[in-house]
């Protein structure tokens, strides 16, 4: 379990509903659709009405700050077999990237390799009390566009299996962009907080408003607060 799975879920029933893509950059085709992931005809492109019109809130405060710039869709609503499909497909990558087979390696291998996986990806679970944070539609994967039209370069790709995905990563270390990278991220952040998101404190991308995720970071941020969870595991039912 993960520190945030002991925040309380109380279901408040919003609907999914469509991100307005029309007023962001999207990633197309959806990166996991390329891959096969199984949505089964559900899209990737939902979230919960509330956190939808706060992603829309952000986009108008990049704008305030970057005419011309905006958040990029990477993913949003992921059902459980879609996390599924992902956690498998990232660890047979970290093993062809090491060029290593399951069979060939030993227990402390395999579990150095499995919590590699899970450093990024939640455990699809399909228990209600801890559900995955893409499937409560309440978490978005997002980077940022120039007014160029160009992705802007954050210091590493979304999903990446390296300490390059945390947040702070650029703040500590020397390398010649680091600044730039470090600022670039901060932009990200800064107009998702101001919206009332939270960001995942692994995952430069990763951003939620109202589930556990999001209760347990606002609790730790704010002691006197004890915020529960709103969203829960969500069927698509739009």
């Amino acid at each position: 379990m993960r520190p945030y799975h002991q925040i309380p879920i109380l279901e408040c029933g919003e609907p999914l509903v469509a991100i307005p893509l029309q007023l962001f950059a999207v990633e197309s085709p959806h990166p996991y659709e390329k891959l096969g992931a199984p949505y089964e005809g559900y899209s990737p492109y939902y979230l919960r009405e509330s956190v939808v019109k706060n992603l829309i809130q952000a986009q108008n405060y990049l704008q305030e700050i970057h005419p011309g710039w905006y958040i990029q869709i990477f993913d949003a609503y992921r059902p459980v077999a879609v996390q599924q499909f992902m956690v498998n497909y990232s660890f047979a990558q970290a093993l062809q990237q090491q060029g290593l087979t399951e069979v060939e390696l030993s227990p402390p291998q395999l579990q150095a390799i499995w919590e590699s996986v899970y450093e990024i990806w939640a455990i699809p679970s399909w228990d209600e009390k801890t559900p995955p944070p893409h499937s409560t539609g309440a978490a978005v994967d997002i980077t940022l566009v120039d007014d160029r039209g160009e992705i802007v370069d954050m210091g590493s790709p979304i999903d990446e299996l390296s300490e390059r995905s945390h947040p702070d990563y650029y703040l500590h270390i020397h390398h010649p962009q680091a600044a730039t990278y470090h600022a670039h991220r901060q932009l990200l952040y800064n107009v998702m907080l101001k919206a009332g998101f939270q960001r995942n404190p692994r995952e430069w991308w990763h951003f939620s408003l109202g589930d556990q995720m999001w209760a347990w970071l606002y609790n730790q941020s704010n002691p006197a607060d004890s915020f529960t969870a709103r969203y829960g595991r969500k069927i698509f039912d739009p």
